[in-house]
């Protein structure tokens, strides 16, 4: 036997071994059926999501994946009972950035730590805002409104779908980036906070393509700016903020995420989080995104973990500078 060969030898044995024992340490999940719970009500926009992402998951796993919807009070019917979940992956629960990142600023005190109860997965979608307008409004772009913001602080209004909302804090990040100040016009509805936005009741508001794409389509309203880096495949003829020297770095969005319970096993998060990946990258649920207006985020549970605490930090101080609370 030559050197050579027993070299090669040694190293087609050392592989294999290696390759065995990342086998033997990939997790046995799932052993039953998969829950997660949600705050989103039945045939909303993220449960739709959700139970298209269930579904492929359901098939990969030979397990049901049960969608539990619990709804109502900020989120906190649905995540006071999962802090019982036992951490071995069979119970998740999804949250919006909200839950999140806002949240522990807004509220004084929260049935949860959002750091502790919570280990982040892998979102499942996003959602990014468009700066929205009148179909004759004067305004062509953002950075009009930051300018006419300037020239007459406090005149200018903006609405929203309810004080805290994201559309809300949206423009309160804006107003502490550009150092302007606005007006908050808080609605009930989305349905009348675009109609008044379309009837110059307000200037102007954030709205995502499928809450306010209805309204553009129909030629009632304009999307004159999107609050992100890049410009989005959905409305593509909507600037990005880093396209004006006014506006660059503002950011308007909303995700949706997977969390486990603390204490979940690695390997189950990285299990799952894989899993996940492979089901969105599919064209079934890239068609389904793209019918309900959504994006994908493409991060491994400690990217999104860092993706939260980043969020967490930019949205404490808007949230302080505004000195907004919801209790």
């Amino acid at each position: 036997m030559t050197r050579a060969f027993r070299a090669t030898s040694v190293f087609i044995a050392t592989t294999l071994l290696c390759l065995g024992g990342a086998q033997a340490q990939t997790p046995n999940f799932p052993t039953k059926p998969v829950k997660i719970v949600t705050p989103f009500s039945a045939g909303s926009g993220p449960d739709a999501a959700m139970r298209a992402l269930g579904d492929l998951l359901s098939r990969k796993w030979g397990q049901p994946v049960i969608i539990d919807n619990k709804p109502g009070g900020n989120g906190f019917v649905a995540t006071a009972p999962f802090k019982q979940a036992q951490p071995d992956g069979h119970e998740l629960i999804g949250l919006d950035s909200s839950h999140i990142t806002t949240h522990p600023h807004t509220f004084n005190k929260l049935p949860y730590n959002a750091q502790k109860d919570f280990e982040p997965i892998r979102p499942i979608l996003l959602t990014d805002f468009y700066v929205v307008v009148a179909k004759d409004s004067p305004f062509n772009s953002l950075a009009d409104i930051v300018a006419a913001a300037k020239a007459k602080p406090g005149h200018l209004t903006y609405g929203s779908w309810f004080v805290g909302s994201p559309g809300h804090l949206g423009a309160l990040r804006l107003e502490s980036q550009t150092k302007i100040k606005m007006t908050h016009v808080p609605y009930k509805e989305m349905s009348q906070l675009y109609a008044g936005v379309s009837n110059k009741e307000v200037d102007w508001a954030l709205g995502s393509a499928a809450s306010a794409g209805p309204m553009e389509k129909a030629g009632k309203l304009k999307f004159i700016g999107l609050g992100a880096s890049k410009r989005s495949s959905i409305y593509p003829d909507a600037p990005s903020t880093d396209e004006s020297p006014v506006t660059k770095g503002f950011e308007s969005s909303a995700w949706v995420g997977l969390f486990a319970p603390p204490g979940t096993p690695k390997a189950v998060k990285e299990k799952i989080s894989a899993d996940m990946r492979e089901a969105l990258a599919t064209p079934m649920m890239q068609d389904r995104y793209r019918t309900l207006g959504y994006e994908l985020m493409d991060l491994g549970p400690e990217q999104f973990a860092e993706r939260i605490r980043k969020d967490g930090s930019i949205w404490k101080t808007v949230i302080q500078e505004a000195g907004l609370k919801l209790d």
